[in-house]
C-alpha cells in the first residue's frame, strides 16, 4: 500500500512536469503552428527512445514572488535518445514556462546533458524557443548562458552541434547557437537578434520589425547566421534527422556509410556537354553535381546565401562526402567575403569530422570592387585559403573550366595538400582570362598596332585585329589543363563521364589517408 501510494506522487509529480504551462498556453503553441517541446522531442527522435533527466527541477528563486511560481522541469526538456539508432542528447525549451527563459537551474540541466555528451562522444541538438535570460534571476541567468558558452566552445569539434530556433531567440541567448555547426530556423515563427526591434528604434531611429530583423529569411540570405529554413516544425526537425544521417557521433567515428545501389562505374554521357563552348556563358554547377554523386541526392548547405558558391553533403558509393562548388550561375562562380566565409566554416566543419571534400571548380577569381577591398576581401579569401590548407581529410579538386590567379589557388589546388587533381578537357587554368592576360603582356605592341593607320578608325581596327590574335595564341597556349598537367599540378585530365568514377576510385584510395598539422595550440585563422 505504501509503495502504491509513493508510485501515485511520483505519477502526480510527472504530470505536473509533462503539463508544462498548462493546456491554455500549449494550445497557443499549436494555434502559431509551433508544437510543444514535448511534441518536438518525440518528432525528432526515434519512437520511445527518449529518457528525460531533470524532470523534477524547479529554479530556487525567491524574489518578484517567485518562490511561488514553480514548475516542474522549470521550463526545460532535457535528456538523450537515439536518431536512426544513433545516441544524441537533445533539449528543449519549452516557450509555455516563463516564455522559455534560461535560470539557473535549468541552465544546470544543459550543462549535465553536454558534459555527458562529451564523455560519451554523442551529439547535442538544441531546440531553441526562448524569451531570454530571467530577468527576475539577474546574474544568475547570465552565469548560465556563459556556463553554456564554454560548453558549446569547448564541444566544437569534438561532438557535433546543432541548434534549431523554432521560436524567439535574442540577446545573449543568440550567441550559444552562433558557436553550434549548424543553425536552422523555422519561417514566420523564428527570430534571432541580438537587440529588438524597440532598442534598435530608441539608438539609431530606425523602423525595422523582428521579421525584418531577425527573421528566417533574412538569416539564410542575407547574414548567412542560419544554414537551413524550414517551413514549420515538422520540416526543421526533419531536416536534422538528415543531417545526422551524413555525419559521424564525434570527431574519432567515420562518418555513417549507406548500401550503394548506384553503380559506381556509372557514366552519363549528358555530362559531357554541360560546360559551353564559350567561357563566358553561365551553367549550373548543380547539373554537374547531380550526376557524379549516388542517386543525384545532394543535401546543400547554407542554400541561399552567397550563392556563387555551392557547399553540401552527398554520397559517392555510399560514402558522405562534403562538397565545394564554384556556381558558374551566380555571379559568374567569383569568390566574395560571403562566399569565402561560407566555403571556410564548411570545410571546417567537415575537417574536423573526418568527412572527406570534394571540390569542383570554375573560378574567374576573386571580386573587385572598392566594396569588397575596403570589407576585406583579403582577409575573409584567407579564411577559404586556410580552411583548405590545414585540412587533413582526403581532398579532392575537379576543375571543370576557370581557374584562375590566386583563386585557383585557394580552391583546393594540389599545391596546399590536396590529394587528388582532376581537370576535364575545359579547364582553363592561368593567371587571369585570355583577354585581361593579352592586355597586359601586350600593351606596348597593341599600342604600336594602334598608330599603324591613317585613320582613327583604321588604327583602332589593326588594334582590335592583333588584339583578338593574341587571344586566340593566349587561349591556344594557356586556356587548357595540359600546362599544368605537364607540371603535375594536375593529376589526370579526364573525360567528364568518367568523373563519377574517378573520384569514388580516389576516395577508396584515400580512406585509409593519414596527414597531420605541426604541433602547436591552435592555428591563427584570419578572423
Amino acid at each position: 500500500m505504501d509503495l502504491e501510494r509513493k508510485l501515485a506522487e511520483l505519477k502526480r509529480r510527472d504530470a505536473l512536469a509533462e503539463a508544462g504551462g498548462g493546456e491554455e498556453r500549449r494550445a497557443r503553441q499549436h494555434k502559431d503552428g509551433k508544437m510543444s517541446a514535448r511534441e518536438r522531442i518525440e518528432f525528432l527522435l526515434d519512437e520511445g527512445t527518449f529518457e528525460e533527466f531533470d524532470k523534477m527541477v524547479t529554479h530556487r528563486c525567491t524574489d518578484f514572488g517567485m518562490a511561488a511560481q514553480k514548475t516542474y522541469g522549470d521550463g526545460f526538456v532535457t535528456g538523450y535518445g537515439r536518431i536512426e539508432g544513433r545516441l544524441v542528447f537533445v533539449f528543449a525549451q519549452d516557450f509555455t514556462v516563463f516564455g522559455g527563459s534560461l535560470s539557473e537551474a535549468n541552465a544546470a540541466k544543459i550543462v549535465k546533458i553536454m558534459d555527458m555528451a562529451m564523455k560519451v562522444g554523442a551529439p547535442v541538438v538544441g531546440l531553441n524557443d526562448s524569451g531570454g535570460a530571467r530577468i527576475q534571476e539577474g546574474v544568475m541567468s547570465l552565469a548560465g548562458y556563459a556556463d553554456i558558452f564554454l560548453r558549446n566552445t569547448l564541444a566544437s569539434g569534438v561532438i557535433p552541434q546543432i541548434s534549431a530556433i523554432m521560436g524567439p531567440c535574442a540577446g545573449g541567448a543568440v550567441y550559444s547557437p552562433a558557436i553550434t555547426d549548424f543553425i536552422l530556423m523555422v519561417d514566420k515563427t523564428a527570430y534571432m537578434f541580438v537587440t529588438g526591434p524597440e532598442v534598435i528604434k530608441t539608438v539609431t531611429h530606425e523602423e525595422v520589425t523582428k521579421e525584418q530583423l531577425g527573421g528566417a529569411t533574412t538569416h539564410n540570405e542575407a547574414s548567412g547566421v542560419a544554414h537551413f529554413m524550414a517551413h514549420d516544425d515538422a520540416e526543421c526537425l526533419s531536416m536534422i534527422r538528415e543531417l545526422f544521417s551524413f555525419i559521424p557521433s564525434n570527431n574519432l567515428d567515420d562518418p555513417p556509410r549507406r548500401e550503394c545501389t548506384d553503380p559506381m562505374d556509372r557514366a552519363d554521357a549528358e555530362i559531357d556537354n554541360i560546360v559551353p563552348a564559350e567561357s563566358n556563358q553561365p551553367y549550373d554547377i548543380k547539373d554537374v553535381l547531380t550526376r557524379v554523386i549516388d542517386d543525384g541526392y545532394f543535401f546543400e548547405v547554407h542554400e541561399h546565401y552567397a550563392r556563387n558558391i555551392v557547399v553540401g553533403f552527398a554520397r559517392m558509393n555510399g560514402r558522405p562526402v562534403g562538397i565545394v562548388a564554384n556556381q558558374p550561375a551566380f555571379l559568374a562562380g567569383v569568390l566574395d567575403i560571403n562566399a569565402s566565409t561560407k566555403g571556410a566554416r564548411f570545410v571546417r566543419f567537415c575537417d574536423a569530422f573526418n568527412i572527406p571534400l570534394v571540390t569542383f571548380e570554375d573560378v574567374p577569381g576573386f571580386l573587385p570592387g572598392t566594396q569588397q577591398e575596403y570589407g576585406g576581401i583579403i582577409r575573409h579569401g584567407a579564411k577559404l585559403l586556410f580552411a583548405f590548407a590545414e585540412a587533413t581529410v582526403p581532398k579532392i579538386t575537379v576543375i571543370t573550366r576557370k581557374a584562375y590567379g590566386g583563386a585557383y589557388c585557394v580552391m583546393s589546388s594540389k599545391h596546399i595538400r590536396t590529394d587528388v587533381n582532376y581537370a576535364w578537357p575545359t579547364a582553363e587554368i592561368a593567371v587571369m582570362g585570355p583577354e585581361g592576360a593579352v592586355n597586359i603582356v601586350y600593351k606596348r605592341e597593341l599600342e604600336r598596332a594602334a598608330t599603324g593607320g591613317t585613320s582613327e578608325a583604321e588604327k583602332l581596327e589593326a588594334m582590335n585585329r592583333m588584339r583578338q590574335q593574341k587571344v586566340e595564341e593566349f587561349r591556344d597556349r594557356f586556356a587548357n589543363p595540359y600546362v599544368a598537367a605537364e607540371r603535375g599540378y594536375v593529376d589526370a585530365v579526364i573525360r567528364p563521364r568518367d568523373t563519377r568514377k574517378r573520384v569514388i576510385d580516389a576516395l577508396e584510395m584515400l580512406q585509409t589517408k593519414r596527414d597531420k598539422n605541426p604541433p602547436k595550440k591552435h592555428g591563427n585563422i584570419p578572423l
